[in-house]
Order: C-alpha cells, then structure tokens, then sequence
C-alpha cells in the first residue's frame, strides 16, 4: 500500500525569466512502485524523510539510500529509484527549472555528480515543500511566483541539511569570515589552519561554492560599505579598516566589483544625522532595537 499526493504546473515565459521556476511538487509515502529508468529534461529534488530503498545511475552503479536523504535528478541523466518493497519510504518531491540552475550548480548547491546525499536532517526542507503544496492550491493566482520564490528556500535548506556541513557552521569560513579584514595572503590564511592553499581551496569551495578569494573579498567589501554608509571616515581609512593598506587599489577594486566609486556610493547611502556618525558599527548578532 502507499498514498500519494501531486500537482504539476506549467508556468508562462515570463515566470521563467525570473530564474527558478516550480514545476510540480509530490507528497507520497508507503511501499511506492519504483521510478524508471527514466531521463527528464528538467531537474528534481526527491526528499526521503524515512525508510530506505535504492539508486541506480547511468553509471550502473546501484546506491543504497537510507533516510535522511536526498535523491538529485539532474536534466539528461539516465535514473531508477524506488522504496524497499519491505518496508517503503516517505518520499516528498519538487520538480524545477530555469536559468538560474546553472548557477546554484556552479556553487554546489545542485550536485549532479552525486546523486544520493545524505542529510542531517529534512525539517526545514518539508517546511518548504509544505509551504510549495499550500501554495498549488487551485486558482491561485500567485502560483508561479510564490512557488518559485520557494525552490530557492529549498535549495538553500537541502544545502545546509548536508550531513557532511557543521550545523554550526564550517568552522574554516567561520574562522576565514572572523580574519577577512586582516592583511593576510591565502597561503598565511591556510597555515593558520594547518592545510596547504589548495586544501583551503577546496574546503571553501565545497562549504561556500567559491574560491577563498572571493570569499574574502566579499566579506571584505560588505565591511567597506557599513562603513562607508554609516560614518565619516576617510576612504582611505576605511580602505585600511578593511585590509587594504593602497587606497587606489581598494577605489579600483570597490568600482569594479561594486559598480561604484566609494565615494558615490557614500553619497548613495548616507545620511544627514545630526551631530554626525558613530563609527562604531552595530553587531550584526546584536542589533540595535527600536524603543517607545
């Protein structure tokens, strides 16, 4: 026996112009009859909340699958999965596309070279399979978008319920994030954590899905606009506060990735206070709050 629940939809070329589009969503559990072999042309994320069964690719190779865990279907690969016939599965699934795949691909938030992930945990991925099957209510007339708008939750709660993520948190990008400011070179970065440059490489960029450069600078130039919006230091003081002891490099740099000069973007952002700015910059973990 097995129960099952789905809806699929069809959403217009404008909604898939928005990047992520939802193309149907599913809720079954029980001993489910298997699926396939099969190839689509669109990607899936099959969630398995409880039970065990198996995977075959087009590799030949059979996997097993023991919740939690999640199953990718990827677009052109050749897939057969289904529940042990002892004992089943809870299954819940989200078929999507769209151009922005590509990208959460890119950074390893969509892995088509490993089918079968096991999972820490798949509340907050139910959650927003959930909230995707409320949403398919019918005559609903934001469908499109708000489903949509889910398939990314969902991607970023698969990618934080990772059994191989620290549900703390990498403790190396948390260590990186803490150091960004400093001056430091990725070589001194890596011998602070006793891995050589292409070990921290490949740390950040399976916990991140970018290089530790990026990584950095990114953290980097978030700092520089706080700064920059909320006091009145010099750039070239800022630029230092940020690691950068060559202001012209950090101008160059902040306009390139930016698409503004500091000094343009001060003037975007700021405001006349009275009395003039702090330069104390809040904790992000301990924000000001409104009193009455």
């Amino acid at each position: 026996m097995y129960h099952t629940w789905m809806r699929y939809f069809t959403p217009s070329p404008a909604h898939h112009a928005l990047g992520l589009v939802c193309l149907g969503v599913g809720l079954q559990h029980g001993t489910l009859p298997a699926v396939g072999p099969r190839t689509l042309d669109h990607h899936v994320a099959v969630i398995i909340g409880a039970g065990s069964g198996w995977y075959a690719g087009a590799d030949g190779h059979t996997r097993t699958v023991t919740a939690p865990a999640l199953i990718w279907i990827t677009p052109g690969i050749t897939h057969h999965y289904g529940a042990d016939p002892a004992t089943g599965w809870d299954e819940s699934f989200v078929d999507f596309t769209g151009p922005a795949t590509e990208t959460y691909t890119q950074l390893g938030y969509i892995e088509p070279t490993r089918p079968v992930v096991p999972l820490s945990d798949v509340a907050a991925a139910r959650t927003t399979v959930g909230r995707i099957a409320r949403a398919a209510r019918r005559g609903n007339p934001l469908l499109e978008v708000e489903t949509g708008a889910a398939v990314h939750e969902l991607l970023v709660a698969l990618r934080r319920a990772r059994a191989d993520t620290n549900a703390d948190g990498d403790p190396v990008l948390k260590a990186l994030s803490r150091d960004a400011c400093r001056p430091l070179t990725i070589a001194e970065h890596a011998a602070r954590h006793g891995m050589t440059p292409n070990e921290l490489r490949n740390a950040v960029r399976n916990g991140a899905g970018c290089s530790p450069k990026d990584y950095l600078l990114g953290i980097r130039l978030g700092r520089a606009k706080e700064l920059l919006a909320a006091t009145d230091l010099p750039v070239a003081a800022v630029a230092r506060r940020v690691g950068y002891h060559d202001p012209a490099y950090f101008s160059r740099l902040f306009t390139r990735r930016v698409g503004t000069p500091p000094v343009v973007f001060r003037k975007q952002q700021s405001h006349t206070v009275h009395g003039g700015w702090s330069d104390q910059i809040p904790d992000p973990d301990n924000p000001p709050t409104i009193t009455t």
